[in-house]
C-alpha cells in the first residue's frame, strides 16, 4: 500500500504549465464516504505515474448535471458559467474526472456556454499511463471481475474499451454480463434517480445486480460513483453479500 499523496490546490500553483491536469473531483466525493475512496485511489495513481495535477478544492462547484437532470436549467447554467470562469482564470485546458456525469457535462454541455476543454475519464487516462509506461503494476488481482458500463461513459460518450483494457492489465479475467458495452443496462441512478425513491415497479439496481451475480464473478467493477452506490445497494438487496463492488481506480491503486 502506497501512502496517500499530498494533493495541491490549483490556487497554490503559480503557472498553468506546471500542471498537466486539473482533477475535477465532483460532488459525490464530499457527500459519500464510500465514494471518496475513488478519489483517494486516483490521486495515488496519478502520483505514482508522476502526473502533475491539482484540484480546485473549495472553488469547485457542482458541474450542474443533477440540476439539469431534475429540470432546473437556470441553476445548471449558473453553475456552469461559474465553473467556466474559474477554469479560464486558472488557464485550465485539460481536465480528468472519475464521474461520467461530470465527463458528459464538462465535455459536451459546457462548449455551448463558451467553455471548451479537453476532458478525460479516469479510465482513459489510466489506460494511457499504462500504455506509455508511466504507470506500472506490481501484480494482477487474482480474481475474475465483471464490468458494468456506466450509461454516461458507454452510451453517451462511446467509451467501452478503456476500462476493459485497464482491467485486462490488472485482473486475472473478466466475465461480461448479458447486457454490456453500449447496450448495457442502467444502474438505476441516471436522470436524477439517485436522489429519490421510485414508486412502484421493481428497482432497476436490483435487476442489474442480478445480471452481475449471474456471472458468478466475485468482484463487480464499475467506473462511476453513482453506479458504485446503486449497484452496491442492489447487490446487497439481492443477497450478494460475497460480491464486492469496486471502481476501476480502486483496483489499480491496490496493484501499484
Amino acid at each position: 500500500m502506497i501512502a496517500t499523496p499530498v494533493v495541491r490546490l490549483r490556487s497554490e500553483v503559480e503557472r498553468p504549465e506546471d500542471i498537466e491536469f486539473l482533477y475535477w473531483v465532483g460532488c459525490c466525493v464530499s457527500a459519500d464516504d464510500r465514494v471518496s475512496g475513488i478519489a483517494r485511489a486516483l490521486a495515488r495513481i496519478l502520483d505514482a505515474a508522476g502526473v502533475r495535477f491539482a484540484v480546485l478544492g473549495g472553488e469547485e462547484r457542482c458541474c450542474g448535471d443533477p440540476a439539469r437532470c431534475t429540470g432546473n436549467e437556470f441553476q445548471f447554467e449558473m453553475l456552469a458559467q461559474e465553473n467556466i470562469e474559474t477554469f479560464r482564470r486558472y488557464g485550465v485546458t485539460r481536465i480528468v474526472v472519475h464521474c461520467p456525469h461530470c465527463l458528459n457535462t464538462l465535455r459536451n454541455e459546457y462548449p455551448r456556454l463558451g467553455g471548451s476543454f479537453e476532458v478525460l475519464h479516469h479510465t482513459q487516462l489510466i489506460q494511457q499511463l499504462l500504455d506509455n509506461g508511466r504507470l506500472k503494476l506490481a501484480r494482477r488481482l487474482p480474481e475474475k471481475v465483471t464490468f458494468h458500463d456506466p450509461c454516461y461513459l458507454a452510451r453517451y460518450n462511446g467509451e467501452v474499451e478503456a476500462p476493459r483494457r485497464v482491467l485486462d492489465a490488472a485482473v486475472a479475467g473478466r466475465a461480461e454480463m448479458a447486457r454490456s458495452r453500449e447496450n448495457a443496462f442502467c444502474c438505476g441512478g441516471g436522470g436524477g434517480h439517485s436522489f429519490f425513491e421510485a414508486e412502484g415497479g421493481e428497482r432497476i439496481n436490483r435487476l442489474r445486480a442480478r445480471q452481475a451475480l449471474a456471472t458468478a464473478a466475485p468482484v463487480l467493477c464499475t467506473a462511476c460513483p453513482y453506479c458504485l452506490t446503486m449497484l452496491q445497494d442492489g447487490v446487497l438487496s439481492e443477497g450478494g453479500a460475497d460480491m464486492r463492488v469496486r471502481d476501476v481506480a480502486e483496483i489499480v491503486a491496490e496493484l501499484i
